[in-house]
């Protein structure tokens, strides 16, 4: 399973965020590949789980794509609770 992060610039906030999934999964003991990118460069990548911001993200959304949009990305119960769903 391969999550990928993703916020409008690909530096700070999605490198948070990418701690903060980290984090989840630890706690759900759940394992995935975790990486962070900007939006521009997620276009092109490939992952099982596109996560992030509900602006940013939804921009990935081609049909093709699992989202799952945060609105609060500091919220480890959130992260665990949108996350849940999609982790085999």
């Amino acid at each position: 399973m391969k999550i990928m992060v993703v916020c409008g610039n690909g530096l700070g906030s999605s490198f948070i965020m990418e701690m903060n999934v980290k984090k989840a999964l630890a706690e759900m003991g759940k394992t995935a590949e975790v990486d962070h990118t900007d939006l521009a460069s997620a276009k092109t990548m490939q992952a099982d789980v596109f996560l992030g911001a509900a602006d940013i993200v939804g921009q990935l959304d081609d049909g093709s794509r699992t989202i799952v949009t945060l609105e609060n990305m500091m919220s480890i119960p959130e992260i665990k609770s949108k996350l849940e769903p999609h982790l085999s």
